[in-house]
């Protein structure tokens, strides 16, 4: 079978699983509200994205699509959405040139919006590519990492239009973030090892809706689940779902797998290699490749080289550490990323934002917005119905008592 044929197989399997988004994308096909629209996007390059742009292609937008990260770009997707007229500039493993070269290509289409995860599509416009923001209405942004970019841009005063916070929606980070990074990530750690992970000592840097779903999966795997914070809030929460809360320079001792997930950098540091267990492995589930200092890392190391398809070995004095994927979302990198249920909550959020700026034309000001809460609890209506589920109406009478202040104790 060719690249072309695995990836119609494989998009087709995805699409599948994603009935919110095919019930939008029927819908569309009839009432093209993105007609005369270009779109530029810089997502992961897997099936279930493949689904949102072929679903954006049939609402009537001219969609050109470039992967928000090197190692998720699965190669027989990009083939095929070749095939259906995409214009999709990603291949897996590129370098760090030919990654920006690709958003580049991407961006010279001339969008009236883009759809970015991680915010590196945004940046070249307002950096490389500002010639382009002038045609430019609005934006969406998917993930957390993103997120915090793009508001430090608007605190600046940089950020020239507005964009949608998809990843703060709650049917998008409750649901997206904390199942389906959970359950990827141990995904793609058991793949790239196939090691045990009952009984094991499970070290989660950060305890946002990743990982809270790290933890939770890890739990439920048998794994004696750690938590580091820094938000003291959040690693109270952490202690009363029943883990142990630790800094990180006291975790590093104990732990025989890390995961971090925290949108930050260095959070696994030089201080801290030295004291890990002989063949911890490291792993990391945040957007960019620097929550683990590979940098100092490789400075500790007496060598280093892969013993394990996407495992590389660092040989330190009296231990070896084993990271996975460079570093790089281990999820996207070593396994399949989120399952296409999750990634149908997600998407419909992006369609419906996305049709929502497009027909509405909201007037908003050049900075991170969130999404309409109308939008969000659509979202979960139109889930609720396809799993067969509904949920119960407010009477007037109980929306008026809700309205009032009068009535206390009876």
């Amino acid at each position: 079978m060719d690249q072309v044929q695995e990836g119609r197989r494989r998009v087709a399997w995805a699409a599948d699983n994603m009935p919110v988004l095919a019930g939008i994308r029927r819908r569309w096909l009839d009432e093209r509200p993105l007609a005369g629209l270009r779109v530029a996007a810089c997502l992961h390059v897997t099936t279930e994205t493949a689904t949102l742009a072929l679903t954006l292609r049939d609402g009537g937008a001219g969609v050109a699509l470039a992967a928000s990260n090197p190692l998720s770009t699965q190669d027989d997707v990009v083939a095929a959405l070749r095939e259906e007229g995409i214009a999709t500039f990603a291949r897996r493993g590129v370098d760090t040139r030919g990654y920006y070269e690709d958003i580049e290509a991407a961006l010279a289409t001339g969008p009236h919006f883009t759809l970015d995860d991680g915010a590196d599509l945004v940046n070249m416009l307002h950096t490389r590519r500002n010639d382009l923001l002038p045609g430019v209405r609005a934006g969406t942004e998917e993930t957390t990492t993103g997120v915090i970019r793009l508001r430090a841009m608007a605190a600046a005063g940089e950020l020239v239009y507005p964009i949608v916070a998809v990843n703060d929606a709650r049917t998008k980070h409750m649901f997206d973030n904390r199942y389906g990074t959970g359950q990827s990530t141990i995904d793609g750690i058991l793949r790239a090892t196939n090691r045990l992970l009952a009984g094991s000592v499970l070290v989660v840097a950060g305890y946002g809706w990743c990982g809270r779903g790290v933890a939770m999966r890890g739990a439920g795997m048998g794994a004696r689940v750690i938590v580091t914070e820094v938000d003291p809030i959040r690693a109270l929460e952490a202690a009363m779902d029943g883990f142990e809360v630790l800094p990180m320079a006291e975790a590093a001792a104990r732990g025989d797998f890390f995961v971090t997930a925290t949108g930050n950098r260095h959070v696994i540091d030089r201080e801290h290699f030295g004291n890990m267990k002989d063949g911890a492995v490291l792993a990391n589930a945040g957007h960019f490749n620097v929550e683990i200092n590979l940098e100092a890392l490789a400075g500790l190391a007496e060598s280093r080289g892969e013993v394990r398809e996407g495992v590389e070995e660092y040989r330190l004095p009296g231990r070896r550490l084993l990271v996975l994927a460079g570093g790089r979302l281990v999820n996207l990198a070593a396994a399949e990323g989120h399952p296409a249920q999750v990634m149908d909550l997600s998407f419909a959020n992006q369609a419906l934002v996305l049709e929502w700026l497009a027909r509405e034309q909201p007037r908003l000001e050049a900075v991170v917005h969130p999404v309409p809460a109308a939008i969000d609890a659509r979202v979960a209506r139109l889930k609720l119905a396809s799993m067969g589920l509904a949920v119960d109406r407010l009477t007037p009478d109980q929306e008026e008592y809700l309205r009032s202040w009068e009535q206390g104790t009876g």
